[in-house]
């Protein structure tokens, strides 16, 4: 049972802004006075300057309450075309992994000092299969925004109905309204679930124009004949897909799922309420691409974490015009690449925030040194001219406030 406000792209967009360009200024204004030479500290200076327009304020706060969502759905895909190297029934196992604490994403959360949020849109199993191993209360968060089970075969049908695409949207919408209330200052959106690179795969393909063999990769870590298999999946994906270009929600129960139209309206509604989130994998880089289409403002309040693997996740970040900050030849999803370059983000802002500037620490700035000597040595050499003019016309017994025609 749907219990929560169902909420339109159009009821969303106009509220989002852009971020603030004077405490961006101040940022870049910033960075040319600390100890350093200008632009030595790379990207570390440019997301600060972004960290400091989404807060809006520079220098930027401290990043004190990062939260990871992951988002698990399966994909009728998998199941009909065989597109990954494991089975299904892996999603529902990972999501109690996840919920022990035990899995890639958690590791590297209570590194970086991160929370942990997981819920079930569409996973394929009855919620009583997590009655075996967690309390009822416990069950109750994990599908508290469930909208069905599994999403069907996007390569023969609708992967949702329109009412559940909406659905699932709104659900994003109100999971990033929860985090945000309860005091997140910045969201990593993660993704799991056996399948779901087919129906990213079709999105980017779709809204980069590109083909499917371009944008299909090995996911889990499959075969050529399992690749090929995929890519003729995508392919008809694409093809169904094509005439909803028009309509995100309507493109999203096409080829989409719950699991990617929740992710969806989380990344719209945090530029809505000026959170920023950190870009995780192909999962999260091609549901960047379906809210870019809502807004073109929105992305903006996104940075990208990590280069994927996956060509789908990197023709979603050429298309957005988005540099990632790492390439480690990352591919797990679950939030793990954005968790990975979380303390660079963080280092970013304590740089700005907590440098000294020239003129605090003593230190010679060499650019504005040089600079004023130059202007010093300037003016000398015309001082030295005037004197050397006015003794020349003097010992000629020149007046030299007199004209030539006396």
């Amino acid at each position: 049972m749907i219990n929560w406000p169902l909420v339109e792209p159009k009821d969303v967009t106009p509220l989002i802004e852009l971020p603030d360009d004077n405490a961006r200024e101040q940022a870049r204004a910033r960075q040319l006075i600390l100890t350093k030479p200008a632009g030595s500290l790379g990207r570390l200076e440019d997301v600060s300057i972004w960290l400091s327009g989404v807060q809006g304020i520079c220098p930027p706060r401290a990043l004190d309450d990062v939260r990871v969502i992951v988002i698990a759905g399966d994909h009728g895909i998998a199941r009909t075309a065989s597109t990954s190297a494991y089975p299904p029934e892996v999603t529902a196992q990972m999501v109690l992994n996840f919920l022990a604490g035990r899995a890639a994403v958690n590791v590297l959360a209570r590194n970086a000092g991160a929370t942990v949020r997981v819920l079930d849109l569409s996973v394929d199993v009855d919620p009583s299969f997590y009655a075996e191993a967690i309390d009822a209360e416990a069950v109750d968060a994990l599908v508290r925004y469930r909208i069905r089970r599994s999403s069907n075969s996007l390569d023969r049908e609708d992967a949702l109905t329109y009412e559940d695409s909406l659905a699932a949207f709104s659900a994003g919408i109100a999971i990033a309204n929860e985090e945000i209330d309860s005091g997140a200052d910045l969201l990593i959106v993660g993704d799991m679930g056996i399948g779901n690179t087919t129906p990213a795969a079709v999105l980017v393909g779709l809204l980069t124009k590109v083909d499917a063999a371009t944008v299909v990769g090995r996911g889990t870590g499959i075969d050529d004949a399992t690749w090929m298999r995929k890519c003729a999946a995508v392919r008809d994906g694409m093809r169904r897909g094509r005439p909803h270009l028009a309509d995100p929600i309507e493109l999203l129960a096409t080829v989409g799922g719950a699991d990617l139209a929740a992710i969806t309206g989380i990344l719209l509604q945090s530029a809505a309420r000026g959170v920023p989130v950190l870009l995780d994998g192909v999962v999260s880089c091609t549901c960047a691409l379906v809210a870019q289409r809502m807004s073109y403002r929105a992305r903006e309040w996104w940075l990208a974490s990590h280069r994927s693997t996956e060509p789908a996740a990197v023709a979603a970040l050429d298309y957005l015009s988005m540099q990632p900050l790492l390439d480690l030849g990352m591919r797990l999803g679950e939030g793990t690449g954005a968790l990975t370059a979380l303390p660079l983000v963080r280092a970013a802002a304590h740089t700005l925030r907590d440098m000294s500037t020239f003129e605090q620490a003593g230190v010679s700035n060499r650019e504005a040194d040089t600079a004023e000597e130059r202007e010093t040595e300037s003016a000398s050499h015309s001082e030295q001219v005037v004197d050397t003019v006015a003794d020349t016309e003097s010992d000629s017994g020149t007046d030299p406030g007199a004209s030539s025609d006396a």
